[in-house]
């Protein structure tokens, strides 16, 4: 039993050093950059209950941007990946092509978007129902930041088109590189411009925009940067801008395959940003509690998310190369490796979640909270390793049509009028509706389990002719 278990869950040293490889510099990257944000979140608390709050709706709105253009890079990616793994450069070219103008629109149309309805969408998350906090202030500070953070929106898109390509080929040191760079830069400047120090004007919120634009700016230019001036690293970036062409047919394919998963990634980013609002009808109070949680979440999150995207890699390249036993194989233990990873994570951030809110400047109340929702969020984690390594399984095979049901329809067909009937219907305390609504996670696992072991997802999208 245990020789059998072992042999399907369990990889030997190779398999774990090749995952480790891939891993390691992207799990960095992420780590830095959650951190810094932690670190920035916590500047931003320190100068009141406000302040924070306005600033958490507006990442709030960022984040679906930001997973819009993952989605917009990501359905071109699945074609990118096994392209790489057949070793057809000319065809990863084309994906490239096609993630500059999926990112083009996107950030276009969110320009619009933030410009005309900045009032309006950061209204939706506030209420004055709590007991805490002045939303008026909220909404003020939120404007600011949202003014500056849209500067910032060009070369975000830019830099993922680029860095998604260069990890599709497995080198991930070159991005976790100019992440670090980008975030200590953004630390640094967040301390001098949110507090003046060192003879700088105390900013607060509009400092805090700066840093982090200053910093995408940076990131960006580092990546595009080696890319054009290693060439043989990155053969598909030779006469990348000669042409505007993309064949038909890989445009088409991209098209029927790649847009569920865009569409996916937009509909689930904002299916979470509905969720929180349902939430925010609770109160400021409850806006800045989740703000802590989310904080120190993603911090310990990343772990299952590039784990995941690891499993877009090794399995895309191996059914791109046409081993569809070997990817299955990989897949197996790659789910098991992310899940008990991610079930010893969730430990330690019940630990860290008993002290990390008393480091706030904010109420007692807001704090304790916090303290809960940190709890909740630890437990469901393994949860989420399983179902998110499903999601990118299903999606390394070219099943966006079923990704697309498995995430998005799945969000707002269940989790949302759930979430809605909770937080508006009933006089269940937050932390309540908080927990039954996180562990409808439970329902998805379920479905993610029978979906990865149907095989269904074993596909070779990219043969001659596809």
């Amino acid at each position: 039993m245990w020789k059998k278990f072992r042999n399907k869950f369990i990889g030997d040293k190779e398999f774990y050093r090749h995952v480790l490889y891939l891993a390691v510099p992207m799990i960095i990257q992420n780590a830095i950059t959650s951190f810094v944000s932690f670190l920035d979140n916590i500047m931003v608390g320190q100068i009141g209950t406000e302040q924070m709050s306005g600033v958490a709706i507006v990442n709030q709105l960022m984040f679906v941007f930001n997973i819009c253009i993952f989605g917009g890079v990501s359905g071109a990616g699945i074609f990118g990946t096994q392209f790489f793994g057949k070793g057809d450069y000319e065809g990863q070219k084309y994906t490239f092509r096609f993630k500059l103008y999926a990112c083009t629109l996107i950030t276009g149309a969110a320009l619009l978007l933030f410009g005309f309805l900045d009032s309006w969408l950061i209204s939706l998350y506030l209420s004055d129902s709590g007991s805490v906090g002045d939303t008026s202030l909220a909404l003020k500070y939120g404007k600011e930041y949202l003014a500056i953070m849209m500067i910032g929106l060009v070369p975000f898109a830019l830099g993922q088109s680029y860095t998604s390509t260069v990890r599709e080929t497995g080198q991930t040191f070159v991005p976790m590189l100019a992440g670090i760079v980008a975030v200590f830069t953004n630390l640094i400047l967040d301390y001098v411009l949110i507090f003046g120090a060192f003879g700088a004007p105390a900013l607060g919120v509009r400092g805090a925009a700066i840093a982090t634009v200053i910093a995408r700016f940076i990131e960006c230019f580092i990546v595009l940067f080696w890319t054009h001036l290693h060439p043989n690293a990155n053969p598909y970036i030779k006469g990348a801008y000669s042409s505007p062409k993309i064949p038909r047919h890989i445009l088409k394919g991209i098209l029927v395959k790649g847009s569920p998963l865009m569409f996916n990634e937009m509909f689930w980013a904002s299916g979470m940003a509905v969720i929180s609002q349902c939430y925010a009808v609770r109160g400021l109070e409850v806006v800045a509690a989740q703000n802590i949680s989310s904080t120190i979440s993603n911090l310990f999150n990343i772990v299952y998310l590039q784990l995941g995207g690891c499993i877009s890699i090794v399995v895309g390249q191996l059914l791109g190369a046409g081993k569809p036993k070997e990817a299955k194989d990989a897949d197996n233990k790659m789910i098991f490796f992310s899940v008990f990873c991610c079930t010893c994570i969730s430990l330690l951030m019940i630990m860290v979640g008993r002290f990390f809110p008393s480091i706030y400047n904010t109420e007692e109340s807001i704090r304790e909270l916090a303290k809960k929702l940190i709890t909740i969020s630890a437990l469901v984690m393994p949860l989420c390793a399983f179902s998110h390594c499903a999601y990118f399984t299903l999606r390394s095979g070219g099943k966006t049509v079923v990704t697309f049901l498995f995430d998005s329809v799945y969000t707002w067909v269940l989790v949302i009028p759930f979430a809605y009937v909770l937080a508006n219907y009933t006089s269940l305390y937050i932390t309540t509706v908080f927990f039954l609504v996180q562990f409808t996670e439970i329902f998805k696992v379920v479905l993610g389990f029978f979906m990865v072991k149907s095989g269904v997802w074993m596909q070779n999208i990219v043969e001659d002719g596809a």
